[in-house]
């Protein structure tokens, strides 16, 4: 899962960043408004962490320009007010959840992972596709009940494709996706065959079909028809 961390505080965001790292995201930084928003117009993120008070101005400004491109990223405001006004403005205009300064890290993952199920899998704890059974908080996946050992860039790349069922997805946006903005600077793309072609064999080797289909010259979509 990939996260943009929206914070001026170089501790705080580090911590974070430390934090979520160490349990499997992704994790991209922005310390204003300015350097944000030129994030978001050009990358897709699961969950945006947003500060209220950044140097250039109020952070509900990046939720509202969120909420006026239609983005399905989760986000969450975090902030040192504990203003009810600005805690009402948030979600009002499409903020998913708010925490004030100072959290517990552990809560904050909490959190995130509340928001992506809400967003992604209306709710569910564990995600199924037909034969197929995902929990994104234990990190398991299953096939017809039995457990499928996936590294955790396998598991973020099912869990990726059941996020966007029937859709194409090119290389560039699996890789970016799954290893963050630095990907920009990569020669090629052929080291996403092999994961795919990883997590397809282990699939069917479990008893799944044969559901990861590629789409010449553009990318792979995940699909059942």
């Amino acid at each position: 899962m990939k996260v943009l961390i929206i914070e001026d505080e170089h501790e705080l965001q580090t911590a974070i960043s430390t934090y979520l790292k160490s349990e499997g995201y992704v994790c991209e930084h922005a310390t204003n408004i300015k350097e944000a928003t030129e994030k978001i117009n050009i990358y897709e993120y699961d969950c945006i962490l947003i500060d209220i008070g950044l140097p250039d101005g109020n952070g509900l400004q990046l939720v509202e320009i969120l909420k006026k491109e239609l983005k399905n990223s989760g986000v969450i405001i975090i902030t040192a007010k504990n203003s009810l006004e600005d805690k009402i403005f948030g979600l009002d205009v499409g903020a998913d959840d708010y925490l004030t300064k100072p959290f517990n890290l552990s809560e904050l993952n909490a959190r995130i992972r509340s928001v992506l199920r809400r967003r992604k899998f209306e709710g569910k704890k564990e995600i199924e596709f037909n034969e197929i059974s995902v929990n994104p908080d234990t990190l398991q996946t299953c096939v017809q009940g039995k457990a499928v050992p996936l590294t955790k860039k396998e598991f973020d790349l099912l869990l990726f494709f059941l996020s966007n069922k029937k859709k194409v997805l090119t290389k560039e946006s699996i890789a970016e996706h799954l290893w963050g903005d630095y990907i920009d600077s990569a020669d090629n793309f052929d080291f996403i065959y092999v994961h795919i072609s990883n997590l397809r064999k282990k699939l069917i080797d479990y008893g799944a079909r044969d559901y990861l289909h590629t789409v010449y010259g553009v990318g792979y979509k995940f699909t059942d028809t």
